[in-house]
């Protein structure tokens, strides 16, 4: 007998650690012999690549894996993915390379363990980095192949209860990130019962004194529980034997982080949480499940509010059931489901329930469920670092919770809190960069109302229409979050660009020349200088202040050219249209008719600043960064401007100057009351106007209020000390 051989014969069996032997009984109750025989020689493969690695428990490394497989094997998954997780650590660990895998055990299983494989050849700037990277190639891979997540979990879950044997602080580490990431992924799948085994040894690993606490006081409270609820059940079982229904009865108990979740979030003690036990009813067909909810209502009667019914609306993961809370003995809770069989099936496996039961309709909404949220992860992982990403995905691990229906009266599943432009986003992209105004429920809202389970929504689209900048602020699904973003920085890119090119020809035209004058060669040069591969780039850097147009003026000059300048630049006109580049001061507010300078800012473009400015001062040690500018022609654009009402304190005075204000068409932006004593109130207001003309034609307006005192244009209190550009 060889190594490999003797060493899998003597590998433990247990709850924590299967044995081979376990492993190969299961696959034998669902695979044929030959298959059988293959997941054998992975393992004696596995074996001998791993002979001599141990695990921190002292016991051989290739006990792990084996585990991890009996795990997917509990699921009835076929044998490549049974292959691949007894094999997921070799590429890793041994010198064995994916090209051998492939020729021993196939292309399938080869793909498989490489994308499940750890980036540990690649440097990284810090651990976060690296597993953020690590958690986008795997979730990538799992659009290619399904089962490239599931040997991850399978692997998770086993390191979770073998996890005793590390460090503290690497425990809990390793317990958050299972916290966080993992089981959400478990249960956006629908492997239920995978999803509350990471959780209850990611809590204990976490928080083990909270979790023996918490164990200790369900243990003293199970026995009345269990006893109160077999009553329960005994009389609803008598219930569905009178209406002839064939209905299987049990009572369910609330796994501990659920219950410790729902502690936090409700601020109360275990005393308060009084639905920690509840009952599942399972019955044959669709149509008996709602029979059975009417039985269960008239033995018990249910609590308002408290339905809801995910068989005809299933949650994203594909879980379907009843639900319904009664009214118990004395007045206490008590949670139900129902649902049939092959729901149940899904409930506990989830996507794995495909592999088991290859035909069926159920299998096939959850996999093109699936599919879709994985479609989404291909669009986001685009833009932006692998933390960003790993951030806008765990927001979306998480259980949705709103079901809103499009006009047309088809359903949509959103994060909780989500508003209408996270509806706008999951319609379509193109929707969402073009929706200026919504209706819900018939009536227009506004684009930040957040919705609620059954209403109907409907977008307003405009031609030539784009996002907001502001909607990153209130958005909370990631597709919405991610494609923001990504028209944001195409649109600033495009804005840089152009004012780049704006600046530079304002620079040259100091030298009497333009951008038409410098030859190719003249150009190609100076890109190469300035390690830049084509004009664009070059000239966004200019419009993002992190090249000086001046002097890139002057490397474009010719050589034959004297390098005196013709004069004064001619000034930069700005209208107010320039988009996210060019930015007005909140330290002075600048409005049109004001003389102006402008600053340019690195990674932010121009920030425009009154004359008169007192932070202009502090700007003025670095002139090459100050531009001259003019106003444009600003028709029908307003700006932001901030004017001081020194008022006499009465009740009301407030309102009647912001009614005042409204008579001359003027939006208020900001009101705040600075000072305030028995006598007089101090009131700021920033306002939107067009124009001095305009600004001035208010004051005057406010000024003949019986209870003003004072009107006068003002700047941010925080100016004199430093500019907020």
């Amino acid at each position: 007998m060889d190594y490999a051989s003797s060493l899998l014969g003597l590998l433990p069996g247990g709850r924590r650690t299967p044995g081979l032997r376990d492993l190969l009984s299961q696959v034998a109750t669902y695979l044929p012999p030959d298959q059988v025989e293959r997941i054998r020689e992975a393992a004696e493969f596995g074996a001998t690549a791993h002979q001599g690695q141990k695990r921190l428990s002292g016991e051989p490394y290739i006990a792990h894996p084996v585990a991890a497989a009996d795990l997917l094997a509990d699921l009835y998954l076929d044998a490549d993915t049974i292959i691949a997780a007894i094999l997921h650590d070799v590429i890793e660990d041994t010198p064995i390379a994916k090209e051998q895998l492939a020729e021993r055990f196939g292309a399938e299983v080869a793909e498989i363990v490489d994308a499940v494989t750890k980036l540990d050849q690649i440097k990284f700037k810090n651990r976060e980095e690296a597993q953020a990277e690590s958690f986008r190639k795997m979730l990538l891979a799992m659009v290619r192949d399904l089962r490239v997540i599931l040997v991850k979990l399978a692997d998770r879950t086993h390191n979770m209860r073998t996890i005793d044997a590390m460090a503290p602080a690497r425990r809990r580490a390793i317990a958050r990130e299972t916290l966080e990431i993992y089981a959400p992924i478990a249960e956006r799948l629908g492997l239920y019962s995978m999803k509350l085994e990471l959780e209850d040894l990611g809590f204990q690993a976490a928080h083990p004194q909270r979790y023996r606490v918490l164990e200790r006081a369900l243990k003293r409270a199970r026995g009345n529980q269990k006893e109160f609820l077999g009553k329960i059940a005994a009389q609803l079982r008598t219930a569905f034997g009178k209406a002839g229904i064939e209905a299987k009865v049990e009572t369910r108990e609330k796994h501990l982080y659920s219950i410790y979740r729902k502690m936090q979030r409700k601020r109360s003690t275990l005393a308060d949480i009084v639905d920690v036990y509840g009952l599942r009813i399972v019955v044959d067909t669709v149509d008996t499940c709602y029979r059975a909810l009417g039985i269960v209502h008239s033995v018990y009667k249910p609590m308002p509010g408290r339905f809801k019914d995910y068989i005809a609306i299933p949650r994203v993961n594909g879980y379907q059931s009843l639900h319904t809370t009664l009214f118990g003995p004395n007045g206490v809770p008590i949670e139900v489901q129902i649902r049939t069989a092959d729901m149940h099936v899904v409930a506990e496996s989830g996507i794995a329930a495909h592999w088991k039961y290859k035909a069926g309709d159920m299998s096939s909404a959850q996999r093109e469920r699936t599919r879709e949220w994985l479609s989404n992860l291909v669009e986001m992982q685009g833009e932006g670092s692998s933390e960003e990403f790993l951030e806008s995905v765990k927001v979306d691990l998480f259980p949705d919770k709103v079901y809103v229906f499009t006009p047309k009266g088809e359903i949509l599943r959103l994060p909780r809190g989500a508003t209408v432009v996270d509806y706008a986003y999951a319609v379509h992209t193109g929707v969402g960069n073009r929706c200026v105004a919504a209706k819900v429920d018939r009536r227009l809202a506004p684009l930040r109302t957040v919705l609620r389970n059954g209403q109907t929504v409907e977008i307003i689209t405009a031609k030539g229409a784009m996002p907001n900048p502001a909607w990153v602020n209130f958005v909370v699904s990631a597709k919405a979050r991610s494609a923001i973003r990504q028209y944001l920085r195409g649109l600033r890119r495009s804005e840089a660009i152009e004012l780049g090119t704006r600046l530079l020809s304002q620079a040259l035209a100091e030298f009497k020349t333009t951008l038409e004058d410098v030859s190719p060669a003249t150009m190609q040069a100076a890109l190469g200088e300035l390690g830049m591969k084509d004009r664009d780039e070059l000239y966004e850097k200019i419009g993002l202040g992190e090249r000086l147009a001046p002097l890139i003026a002057r490397r474009l000059l010719p050589a034959t050219q004297e390098e005196t300048p013709g004069g004064l630049p001619p000034p930069l006109a700005i209208a107010g249209t320039e988009g996210l580049l060019v930015s007005y001061a909140r330290c002075c507010f600048p409005i049109p008719n004001d003389p102006i300078i402008a600053f340019l800012s690195t990674g932010r473009g121009i920030v425009v600043h009154r004359e008169d400015c007192v932070n202009v001062e502090d700007y003025r040690k670095h002139p090459e960064k100050w531009l001259p500018v003019v106003w444009e022609n600003t028709a029908e654009r307003t700006f932001v401007s901030r004017i001081r009402v020194d008022v006499t304190n009465r009740m009301g005075v407030l309102a009647a100057v912001a009614a005042s204000i409204s008579t001359t068409e003027t939006n208020i932006e900001h009101v705040s009351i600075e000072e305030r004593d028995s006598e007089m109130s101090v009131l700021v207001f920033e306002v939107r106007v067009r124009d001095r003309k305009h600004l001035a034609s208010l004051m005057r307006t406010i000024r003949r209020m019986p209870d003003v005192l004072r009107v006068n244009r003002t700047i941010a209190a925080h100016s004199a000390s430093k500019a907020r550009t």
